[in-house]
């Protein structure tokens, strides 16, 4: 579950970007430079965490990325368990104004860091108005419900998606990233059928959710956002179809959000931008 704000929206904001975000002059980093505007500017001190990937460079590239927005910017590499115990990394975490997870793989990120004292510290950071964005599978990890893998495709189908637990940032959205890209809605769907309760975002490439400390969510970038609102579904076949059978959902809401549109977490309504 998220962490308690000590005083009313004073949690900071949570970014999931839909991963192959831009980072090159030639691509235009608008959502990495919103992120470290953000953070604070020049006054930003951006933590990345490169765990999620196998590539070493990973987390230096973005680190010089954000330094070169004129930010502060430290990257830990969280390569096992006994890492996030580690009393110094705690202490080089708990002075950050924003905190960055990469993309690689997201059971990397719920086997490594769940139920750790990163984990517990960046939860407690958020409630405390410290900002966490995430790309591919640092946005899939971030909120309660973590969708671990399935298969692409339209339809949902039975045993269609993985779940994992997630850090548990907000229990109001399930997230899919590289969305329209590798087709994912089917297992969206799927995963919303076991968790009816939470509305999908599925994020495009080179795009993110600015979702604000009162659960106003905007949309950033050159793809959009899909939300799937599960509130007035009657019917799910989920519970009785065989394996790898196609599922009947009736009463699902969708919307389709480019860029400057928003979507309350909290109300589920959808606004123009």
């Amino acid at each position: 579950m998220p962490a308690t704000p000590t005083q009313e929206n004073q949690r900071g904001f949570i970014i999931p970007i839909g991963g192959a975000e831009g980072k090159s002059k030639a691509k235009k980093p608008t959502i990495l430079k919103r992120f470290a505007r953000l953070c604070g500017g020049d006054e930003a001190r951006i933590l990345v965490i490169p765990t999620a990937s196998l590539l070493d460079e990973t987390g230096p590239k973005y680190m010089e990325l954000f330094q070169s927005f004129g930010a502060k910017s430290m990257c830990i590499p969280v390569e096992q368990r006994e890492d996030c115990f580690d009393e110094e990394m705690l202490r080089v975490l708990g002075k950050a104004t924003g905190i960055f997870i990469t993309g690689g793989n997201q059971l990397r990120l719920s086997t490594i860091l769940g139920g750790t004292p990163v984990a517990r510290l960046i939860r407690k950071l958020n409630s405390e108005g410290i900002h966490v964005a995430g790309t591919s599978a640092g946005a899939a990890i971030v909120c309660e419900h973590m969708i671990a893998g399935g298969r692409s495709g339209s339809s949902p189908r039975e045993s269609g998606v993985e779940l994992a637990p997630g850090l548990g940032l907000t229990n109001r959205v399930i997230i899919d990233q590289h969305f329209n890209q590798r087709q994912r809605m089917g297992r969206l769907l799927a995963a919303l059928s076991f968790n009816p309760f939470a509305c999908g975002l599925g994020i495009d490439e080179n795009t993110a959710a600015f979702i604000g400390p009162d659960g106003m969510m905007e949309v950033a970038g050159t793809g959009t956002v899909t939300v799937v609102d599960p509130a007035d579904m009657n019917h799910s076949s989920m519970s009785y179809v065989g394996k790898a059978e196609a599922v009947t959902l009736i009463g699902l809401k969708l919307h389709v959000l480019a860029d400057g549109a928003r979507f309350n977490t909290e109300t589920r309504e959808a606004l123009p931008g």
